[in-house]
């Protein structure tokens, strides 16, 4: 296990240890920040489109280049 990996199970020990009303106080302040947000906004995207098949950067030009004309 990496330390980041300890870290990450660190924390998700002791925030299921918290009461109800800490948890709901820790996740109003996740939602509060910003980038965190954003961070999850990405990861969630990506997982709805983890089983799109991927095509090439090549494509991907021609297509957004007949859209544009």
């Amino acid at each position: 296990m990496s330390a980041k990996e300890a870290k990450a199970e660190i924390f998700w020990m002791v925030f299921k240890g918290l009461t109800k009303k800490e948890k709901k106080f820790v996740i109003e302040k996740m939602l509060k920040d910003k980038e965190l947000m954003e961070d999850l906004i990405d990861i969630a995207i990506i997982e709805q489109r983890r089983k799109e098949p991927s095509h090439s950067l090549e494509d991907y030009l021609g297509e957004r280049e007949n859209r544009e004309n």
